[in-house]
């Protein structure tokens, strides 16, 4: 088998960055897929399913007296919580990028002041496990389905945005598969140009990175550079 020569030296790999012990779950925004260049990308991904789907959801209401407003607010989000601990497909979250899981403990500080008058809001996600033989549509309406049957309490409505959004843990725990996809077409490559030659590749430690391959798919990739040259 001809030699792969990656550009990384041995130092280079014992001072990479440490990976975070924590599980941190990354969110794959619509903003995210629209800045992909497929001109800037690897040819070399690894296609897989994303681990969660998330649509963003908002709990408000428009009771006009403070106390009942912010009574009745409480008491939906706790029947939210309740009813996503009974249900194990579907779980609430919270944050932009990385997903951090929402309790009862954090019910108070998640109220804010809405643009309406006499009106106050909260605005989470909720999130499902996407399995081997989901569709988006069917994934989709466990969501719809669960804040159906959520019991709202006062003038308080759950209302979801039209947008999706795709989840993928650990992004970083998929790198040696990358880089066994990078390995394998890297020596096909040397060995189209015959005996002599062989490959530098580099790049190999950046991040991993990732976009939005089909509706619940997704392609991870390193944006590395590879080089034949003769040995």
């Amino acid at each position: 088998m001809r030699k792969l020569i990656i550009g990384l030296t041995i130092a280079g790999l014992l001072t990479a960055p440490v990976l975070a012990q924590e599980v941190e779950e990354i969110v794959v925004t619509g903003s995210r897929i629209s800045e992909y260049d497929a001109t800037q990308t690897p040819h070399v991904v690894l296609r897989k399913r994303a681990d969660n789907l998330l649509v963003e959801t908002y709990v408000v209401c428009d009771t006009r007296d403070p106390a009942m407003r912010r009574a009745e607010l409480k008491a939906t989000l706790r029947s939210m919580i309740a009813a996503a601990a009974k249900d194990p497909s579907i779980e609430l979250g919270i944050g932009e990028e990385i997903v951090g899981k929402v309790d009862e403990t954090m019910i108070e500080s998640l109220i804010s002041s809405s643009s309406r008058v006499d009106t106050e809001q909260v605005t989470l996600l909720i999130k499902t496990r996407i399995g081997p033989a989901d569709t988006l549509d069917g994934a989709s309406q466990r969501i719809e389905d669960f804040v159906k049957k959520t019991p709202k309490s006062g003038r308080t409505e759950i209302t979801t945005s039209s947008d999706v959004n795709l989840s993928i843990i650990q992004p970083e725990q998929y790198r040696g598969e990358v880089i066994a996809l990078i390995a394998k077409d890297s020596l096909k490559s040397a060995a189209a140009f015959g005996d002599g030659y062989g490959v530098t590749a580099q790049g190999l430690q950046l991040p991993i990175s990732w976009y939005q391959s089909g509706p619940l798919e997704l392609a991870l990739y390193i944006p590395y550079r590879m080089e034949v040259r003769p040995k």
